[in-house]
């Protein structure tokens, strides 16, 4: 516990840390008792130094709400949006510190008031504008922080593609591990001639086991500083319909390749002091997921194993994050046989997860999706939340809507 709060407390200053508390007491006590507690007749509620009564107190309680719980979870996250949201917000306060002492109060002590109170908000609006790097601090070079080596399966589309051509553009030579020889030599060659870095292309199908030792054998020589265990595939459907055979090589591929190519790569970041692991985990793995059983439980494995490690290794110098997107715009759906549905752009859940690299043990990209794996999954019965789930898949599954 003391460990955890030591991390937490000290990715921010002091001023803020006070900031953040401030926004928890706002957001679970202060404001829940205004909104809900407190007679209509006696509710006041100030904007810009405007006092609002009654009803209307009532109803500007809640975007009050809103905005301390947003402050709360941009202060916890040191989200790059709380600038300048953060300095302009405090100005409105600071303004509303000077306007309601010298409308409502008068006199001499309206005047020291808003000299007093203004002044002091004033200063922590000029605080959070001067902090913009703080929340928007510039990210250190991927190569510069890890190493010159990235080892990337499922390379050859979606995600595994993406972060590929998002190392190459950072200086990282890449091997590109996948089952279609002629996408990645085509991605080798992109990525060679546009960025000048070095790639290795492995042609491997991680879903059989003797394939592992061939992607290790072929990169045996390369010092491999970031790890991406990204290779899956979808199988939508009623399990008993489903190949017993294709069932396990998605086991194989999600859960044990990532397990052994993690374990054999891993000693050289421990022993280098630096290096960095990625697991591409799902929403999907955030719940029972009815006629996706087999996907979502995997995705769970790698979800819950991505966090452990980043736990074990924090403050090594091993980075390990788990990427949680959701429905993402690649072909996944298409080779799962999926009936379409709207994703993310595959460029934004990128961004997403090297943003977060390094600061966070998770991350998940879109809201929606975190409101997905989070709010609904720790509010309703877990009974609600898997025939919720069963309903939403079914409309996603040929032949089950």
């Amino acid at each position: 516990m003391g460990e955890w709060l030591r991390h937490q407390l000290g990715r921010r200053p002091h001023w803020m840390n006070a900031l953040m508390l401030f926004c928890a007491y706002m957001t679970f006590v202060y404001v829940p008792w205004d909104l809900f507690v407190k007679p209509v007749a006696e509710d006041e509620e100030v904007w810009f130094g405007v006092i609002f009564h009654g009803i209307w107190a009532k109803w500007l309680a809640i975007p009050h709400w809103l905005v301390y719980a947003a402050g709360l979870v941009g202060f916890w996250r040191m989200s790059a949006w709380m600038w300048p949201w953060a300095a302009l917000y405090a100005a409105q306060v600071a303004i509303g510190m000077v306007v309601w002492p010298l409308v409502y109060v008068g006199g001499a002590r309206a005047v020291v008031s808003a000299l007093v109170a203004g002044g002091a908000f004033s200063a922590l609006t000029v605080a959070l504008w001067r902090a913009r790097d703080r929340f928007r601090a510039p990210r250190a070079p991927l190569r510069e922080r890890y190493g010159d080596w990235a080892l990337v399966t499922g390379a050859s589309a979606g995600i595994g593609e993406a972060l590929a051509r998002a190392f190459a553009r950072e200086g990282v030579n890449v091997a590109l591990v996948a089952r279609r020889e002629d996408r990645l030599r085509s991605l080798a060659a992109e990525l060679e001639k546009s960025h000048g870095v070095a790639t290795r292309s492995v042609v491997a199908d991680l879903a059989r086991p003797e394939a592992v030792r061939t992607a290790l054998d072929a990169v045996a020589d390369l010092e491999i500083a970031i790890l991406v265990n990204n290779a899956g595939f979808g199988l939508p459907g009623r399990f008993e319909r489903q190949s017993a055979e294709r069932l396990a090589e998605m086991v194989q591929l999600h859960c044990a390749a990532p397990v052994a190519l993690t374990a054999a790569l891993l000693p050289g970041m421990r022993a280098r002091g630096r290096g960095a692991v990625i697991f591409t985990g799902s929403v999907s793995g955030c719940q029972p997921l009815p006629l996706h059983a087999v996907y979502g439980a995997t995705k769970a494995f790698d979800n819950h194993l991505a966090e452990a490690l980043w736990g074990e290794l924090h403050g090594t110098g091993v980075d390990v994050l788990a990427l949680v997107p959701g429905s993402t715009e690649t072909e996944f759906q298409q080779v799962a046989g999926a009936v379409p549905h709207p994703g993310e752009p595959v460029e934004r859940v990128v961004e997403a997860a090297l943003e977060a690299l390094g600061r966070h043990p998770s991350v998940i990209s879109g809201w929606y999706n975190w409101l997905r794996a989070n709010v609904a999954q720790r509010v309703p019965p877990r009974s609600m939340v898997t025939l919720m789930a069963k309903r939403v898949m079914a409309k996603q599954t040929p032949g089950e809507s």
